[in-house]
């Protein structure tokens, strides 16, 4: 599993990660339930002017605001519960050498062209502007929106010279254009093989194909190096001492996927263990990420591993396969925030770790899903994540496990013994795990909303059926029958402990315990230190295996000892929609 990287020069905000972090995590967990090996990696993307512009304007190094973001990002997205095998960063000597190697079997395959072109430089500072720090209007549709590499409005793919009317995002100004020699990944020499892959893919939701697919019939060579100081260098020996001409960011993140797989294995003391997945024709990578990066995981990333094949330094060795091209590309479109675009600079932000101080990251989690931007831009308002959280999960399923589990716990201390299910009875278990099946459909075609959505009402369900038999009164008027109800209420909620796992994994260990279970079946990624070739840097990782915890049904013994019950989620002041929207309106003069 191939995971978006979060660019390191700032921190991460909600929009990110429903685009990213929370469908992949879902995904991964839900796969590693029903047995399947999986490797999930990303990091923090180190490179490019960007990170330039944030060094300068706080008069430190690159490598600072580097290291600062990458561990608060790092940090956030432990704290979602993210369950990364690999989360690493850009900057290790491993990746340079992964990059290097890509590049270098590129152009001596002849995929990459010496070339003049028109590049963009600030005119205040001299120095390279990214395609994404220019913006201006469409050539083509008319946008005042549109950045230098691609309009968002009608997807069509752009060079800065391109724009009408461009202007730097830094200082507003427009940029200098000047002639310099690149070179440039020969994008039309795969549009045949690239049309054939991606017709295949009819399983793709229906906007990412149809979105690549018309890319690929405008392809034109696009630049892989800049006239940048912060970078890998390129490997050829004209190149080696030269810091002003530089591997593109863009290049350099995507292979990240191949170069973290590689440091997985090493750190394991399994240095070719990567081949397994990379030169596999079983194994299926998937990909995440926002519908801003669709082009670069549908259509190029794809062509660097056509070009690549089975060969470099790297690839070489046997199997001698080439390299898997992805499965999937799991894009999600944009989360707005009460009707307005996130922007950091005016203050419509919300940020992961700040959101985290004072709300449940289950609460997120759960809001990203149910009402998050899976295939359409969804706009995130106070209100309604206070109401879903209300509604929704105290509710519905909070409210199903604590008043069972309260009642059980009080009359029975355990699991109580049941007579004979009624039809009614059965019929609710069997609702219950055929979720398994109906829910897994879903997972496997990456409808994170669907597949949430058929949980919650079958929980629904199984409180209406609370409801109708009251097991409450009937503890004292027919115990045996309210042992039998209570059973049953309890049988289907530890189901649905496991049909929520992936989505909620933080309450559904604390339910696993409540209901007298024990051990982890929601493993959580740790942070620690790596120093594979003399590199010492911090990663995120774990052990995610449960044993004894699958995608299947489950059987909870009657007699066993319940926990004490506690409440899986708070109830929100609707209150507070108005303290946080206070908190973003600017300062007064």
């Amino acid at each position: 599993m191939a995971v978006a990287w979060p660019y390191a020069s700032g921190p991460r905000h909600i929009g990110h990660v429903a685009g990213f972090g929370v469908p992949s995590d879902i995904f991964a967990r839900y796969q590693r339930l029903r047995g399947a090996r999986v490797l999930m990696v990303s990091g923090t993307d180190e490179h490019g002017t960007p990170i330039l512009v944030a060094a300068d304007r706080e008069g430190i190094s690159p490598r600072e605001i580097a290291d600062r973001y990458n561990a608060v990002i790092a940090d956030d997205l432990q704290k979602l519960g993210l369950s990364y095998d690999l989360f690493t960063r850009t900057t290790t000597l491993n990746h340079a050498r992964v990059v290097q190697d890509v590049f270098r079997t590129l152009y001596e395959k002849g995929y990459l062209l010496r070339q003049t072109q028109q590049g963009a430089f600030s005119a205040a500072t001299g120095r390279a502007l990214p395609d994404r720090y220019i913006e201006g209007t469409c050539p083509h549709c008319g946008s005042t929106g549109a950045r230098g590499d691609q309009c968002d409005n009608c997807g069509q793919i752009l060079d800065p010279v391109d724009l009408i009317e461009p202007r730097s995002r830094i200082d507003g100004q427009p940029p200098i254009f000047r002639e310099s020699e690149h070179f440039l990944l020969d994008l039309p020499a795969f549009a045949g093989a690239l049309t054939e892959w991606l017709e295949s893919k009819t399983e793709w939701r229906s906007n990412v194909r149809r979105f690549s697919l018309n890319m690929v019939a405008e392809l034109r060579p696009r630049a892989v190096t800049r006239d940048i100081d912060w970078g890998i260098h390129i490997p050829l020996p004209e190149f080696a001492v030269r810091d002003d001409k530089l591997i593109y960011v863009w290049f350099d993140a995507v292979i990240g996927y191949l170069s973290a797989s590689v440091e997985w294995g090493r750190d394991r003391g399994e240095p070719e263990s990567w081949r397994a997945w990379w030169q596999n024709p079983e194994a299926s990578h998937f990909y995440f990420m926002g519908k801003d990066n669709i082009i670069f995981h549908s259509v190029i990333w794809p062509s660097m591993l056509m070009g690549y094949g089975s060969g470099g330094e790297l690839g070489g060795g046997p199997p001698n396969l080439p390299l898997v091209l992805p499965e999937n590309v799991v894009s999600s479109e944009f989360l707005t925030m009460e009707g307005q675009k996130f922007s950091s600079s005016r203050g419509i932000v919300i940020e992961v770790r700040d959101f985290l101080e004072r709300y449940d990251p289950d609460s997120l989690r759960y809001y990203l899903t149910a009402a998050g931007p899976e295939t359409q831009d969804t706009d995130f308002t106070w209100a309604e994540f206070i109401r879903r959280n209300n509604d929704e999960l105290v509710a519905t399923w909070g409210n199903l496990v604590h008043r069972t589990l309260t009642i059980a716990k009080k009359h029975f201390g355990e699991v109580p013994q049941p007579g004979a299910l009624s039809e009614r009875d059965q019929e609710l278990v069997s609702a219950v795990e055929a979720g398994f099946d109906s829910v897994a459909q879903l997972l496997e075609a990456a409808r994170f909303k669907a597949a949430l959505a058929e949980v919650m009402a079958l929980a629904a369900g199984v409180n209406q059926y609370l409801t109708e038999n009251e097991p409450w009164r009937l503890v004292t008027t027919d115990r045996d029958r309210s042992a039998t109800v209570l059973y049953v209420a309890l049988r289907c909620i530890d189901n649905l402990k496991l049909l929520l796992l992936p989505f909620l994994p933080f309450s559904c260990q604390k339910l696993h315990l409540m209901l007298g279970h024990e051990g982890v079946i929601a493993p959580m990624p740790v942070k620690v230190t790596v120093a594979a070739d003399g590199d010492p840097h911090p990663v995120l990782t774990g052990d995610y295996a449960t044993p004894g915890v699958s995608w299947m049904t489950t059987h909870l013994a009657p007699g066993q000892q319940l926990g004490e019950p506690a409440p899986l989620f708070r109830k929100l002041d609707p209150e507070l929609a108005q303290v946080e929207l206070a908190r973003m309106a600017p300062p007064p003069d």
